[in-house]
């Protein structure tokens, strides 16, 4: 049985240090398995590729931060609710995360993700 505490505990560690700490090679030395599956169809698969995406998205965007609102874990899987911000003033993106962990690391991942809107059809907020 999958340690579901523990599996949260490194999606969100993994995607912090990564994203917020501008550390991706860590984050992969740490938290990524042996192999890794990606389904954004904007990123190749393996940890080379995930570290090079990482690296060129936050050169890119030097004030990149992510904001991670809730994490919810079933079995090997862990998903997370965020919202990424290219700078302060930036309205930010949605984010949907779900990555599956096997033997302690992350191994394949999947993402949706919806730019914030300015105005919206009801008063609640995306988060």
């Amino acid at each position: 049985m999958a340690d579901l505490e523990q599996n949260k505990q490194t999606a969100q560690t993994f995607f912090n240090l990564a994203f917020n700490d501008k550390q991706p090679a860590e984050a992969v030395a740490r938290y990524l398995g042996s192999s890794y599956t990606q389904h954004n169809p904007q990123a190749p698969d393996g940890s080379e590729a995930f570290v090079q995406f990482v690296s060129g998205f936050a050169s890119q965007f030097p004030q990149l931060s992510l904001d991670i609102k809730r994490v919810v874990a079933e079995g090997d899987l862990v998903v997370m609710h965020s919202l990424m911000k290219t700078s302060p003033d930036d309205r930010g993106t949605a984010i949907v995360d779900i990555v599956r962990v096997q033997d302690g690391k992350i191994v394949e991942h999947w993402d949706v993700l919806q730019p914030v809107p300015e105005t919206a059809a009801n008063d609640n907020t995306m988060f």
